[in-house]
């Protein structure tokens, strides 16, 4: 049984084909392209406005060199709540669910906001290792914690997205089939169930919008450190 809860979480195959591959394009091809007409539909207008206060908000506590970075963070900011909505639908896969997945998006761009760093202001960003005023004996220790500390960020970044999407998708599935079983049993206790699926439901759709922002704003708040 808890063989089947799991089985929702591998990377499922037809025709040969991995599902993830196709997960992974659908939100581009559901997003319409802005045209050139003078007055576009309610949808691009939505999408619009949604993506200019997004990289308002997020860019403002950033350099000018950091505004490089609007297209990268935006682009992966509507890509990751689109798949983790897409995910919650019945019969459908979550591809944030998959470490690896994950993992390919953060150790890239935290590694791009290291070498920025390091490049751009190399005194700065070595800075970061040992708080000012530090005693002498404890500056190796520092310097050994804070480097460790820099190298578990993408690990953080990856694990923390894969771990709340895991949790909430394993939970709503327990209380499913919590439901399903008890509707012939006891009828009042799977209703009671049914609505506390319902508001875990909402729950996970917030979850799956939060956190794509704050895997986001944590490589913004990395990039703002080394520019």
């Amino acid at each position: 049984m808890m063989t089947s809860f799991f089985d929702q979480f591998m990377s499922p195959y037809m025709l040969g084909i991995p599902l993830i591959a196709i997960a992974i394009t659908l939100p581009w091809a559901l997003f319409p392209t802005p045209t050139s007409r003078w007055i576009n539909n309610r949808l691009i207008t939505a999408q619009v406005w949604f993506t200019a206060r997004f990289a308002n908000q997020l860019l403002t506590p950033l350099t000018t060199k950091g505004h490089k970075w609007a297209l990268i963070l935006t682009s992966l900011m509507i890509f990751l709540i689109t798949i983790n909505l897409l995910g919650l639908l019945p019969y459908t896969f979550t591809p944030t669910t998959q470490l690896s997945l994950n993992m390919g998006f953060a150790v890239p761009l935290w590694l791009a906001t290291v070498i920025i760093g390091m490049q751009d202001q190399p005194t700065i960003a070595l800075g970061h290792l040992l708080p000012e005023g530090t005693p002498v004996p404890l500056i190796p220790a520092l310097i050994i914690i804070e480097t460790i500390s820099l190298f578990i960020r993408p690990l953080a970044l990856g694990v923390r997205l894969t771990a709340n999407l895991t949790a909430g998708h394993l939970l709503i599935q327990l209380i499913a089939t919590a439901v399903f079983v008890l509707s012939s049993t006891m009828p009042t206790v799977a209703i009671l169930t049914a609505a506390v699926l319902f508001l875990l439901t909402l729950l996970e759709v917030a979850v799956a919008m939060i956190q794509a922002y704050v895997f986001v704003l944590l490589l913004s708040l990395y990039l703002q450190e080394n520019t």
